[in-house]
């Protein structure tokens, strides 16, 4: 039998042994790893625990027994919740009078992005220090890449992750886990077994056999619809596309099918990449109160748009295609795009771009979301270059950068546009920045 390579979560002490053991020999801690292929593993999925609600209950020790809802309002939904409240039924992007009804005790506390992008750039350092391959996936999710580091590190990759999480917990005050594997998929799988505060390992030996067990749904890309249709055609498990020949699965789903056959056996080739390319930034909110008037829903884009034009400033990005998102009473989604001659970071280009897009759609259906996003994005380089095609908006583009300056230095709601001043805020109920990217 190979042995068994032993490591102390707690403590880092480690050790070579042909059986497992229970405890840490030093310590006394039950919290161990022990696998054969321990030490030759090096492609790590970190996942933040419970995000958002961690950081409300660092913050605020009186919350830490409590359940705690991530959202807003009556009809937002849900971002994040902590481990009580799932306990209840309580998930991300449920409606929240759903989860108010499962969890009637737990405290709704609005989101605070500008906080959790703090936190979010403190756990980024510490990975930065581990490897320079970190692809992040959202705000509290990565891929690292840590094969051949143990030269530099004198240390496993599953010790020096064992050691990052020990550091996150202490210098930070929130918790991660951490899945570990060959590739980029089964680390991602591996990740999600040990919640929260985990730490496991899915090694060569025995990928196959593991995923043959998993339900179909387990393979990233397959959702509720795919997994419905691949159960109608007699694939419930993993294990049966397994049997079935790659040239079969690619004649039945084409190229879908090739990537489930891949997956399947547990093959995945991906290299984790720097800083994966980012596909779209967008902002959204939904209204407690549906509205159908052109004025209203114009003046919440331009909040909405001054938003994402921040966001785009912060990453340097500009981007060329502009797409408005709107959701009807009945949940029906309408999503209209634009592309721009001159790729843009602009406020006032995303507004103008997004009402025009808006004014066709005012036919009397009342709306209880509405969005802004953009894609196409690429490095911004320079000045903008507005002066070469239409001075005015040259002018608006001069008198945006000068706003820029006085928020930056003063906060920002020095300036306030004076169509947005004496919005009330509280008329929504959830306002969100999302980033998309490849993966």
């Amino acid at each position: 039998m190979p042995a068994l390579h032993i490591l102390c979560r707690d403590c880092g002490w480690s050790a070579i042994d042909a059986e497992a053991i229970d405890r840490c020999r030093r310590g006394g801690s039950p919290r161990l790893l022990a696998h054969e292929e321990l030490d030759d593993l090096g492609i790590a999925h970190v996942d933040c625990d419970a995000f958002y609600a961690s950081i409300e209950k660092r913050d605020n020790p009186s919350l830490l027994d409590k359940p705690v809802i991530i959202g807003g309002g009556v009809r937002g939904v849900v971002s994040t919740c902590c481990y009580i409240a799932r306990q209840s039924g309580v998930r991300s992007a449920m409606p929240m009078f759903t989860a108010r009804k499962l969890c009637p005790d737990a405290v709704i506390i609005r989101p605070d992005m500008a906080k959790y992008v703090g936190v979010s750039r403190q756990v980024r350092a510490l990975m930065d220090q581990l490897t320079p391959l970190v692809e992040p996936l959202s705000i509290d999710e990565a891929f690292l890449d840590l094969t051949g580091t143990q030269a530099l590190h004198k240390a496993s990759p599953a010790q020096v992750l064992a050691k990052f999480a020990r550091d996150v917990e202490e210098q930070i005050g929130i918790t991660i886990s951490v899945g570990v594997s060959y590739n980029k998929f089964l680390a991602k799988v591996a990740s999600d077994l040990d919640k929260p505060r985990g730490f496991a390992v899915i090694g060569r030996g025995e990928a196959i056999g593991f995923l043959a067990e998993q339900p179909v749904g387990l393979i990233f890309g397959v959702g509720k619809v795919f997994e419905e249709t691949l159960r109608k055609d007699g694939f419930a498990t993993i294990g049966q596309l397994q049997q079935v020949p790659p040239e079969e699965l690619m004649r039945r789903y084409g190229e879908t099918g090739a990537r489930l056959a891949r997956l399947s056996r547990g093959e995945d080739f991906r290299p984790v990449t720097i800083d994966g390319e980012m596909k779209t930034v967008s902002s959204e909110t939904t209204f407690n109160a549906d509205l159908s008037g052109f004025e209203e829903l114009s003046t919440e884009l331009l909040a909405l748009s001054e938003r994402l034009s921040e966001r785009l400033k912060t990453k340097n990005l500009v981007g060329d295609t502009v797409t408005l998102k709107l959701k009807s009473a009945g949940f029906r989604l309408r999503t209209r795009a634009r592309h721009l001659m001159i790729s843009t970071q602009l406020a006032n280009v995303l507004y103008e771009t997004g009402r025009q897009l808006l004014a066709r759609e005012i036919d009397g259906t009342a709306f209880r979301l509405i969005g802004i996003g953009i894609s196409g994005l690429t490095e911004a380089r320079g000045e903008d270059p507005a002066d070469l095609i239409e001075p005015e908006l040259a002018r608006k583009a001069a008198a945006e950068r000068a706003m820029d300056r006085v928020r930056d230095r003063f906060g920002r709601d020095a300036v306030i546009r004076g169509r947005l001043y004496g919005r009330h805020k509280p008329r929504t109920n959830e306002d969100k920045i999302e980033e998309s990217k490849s993966k």
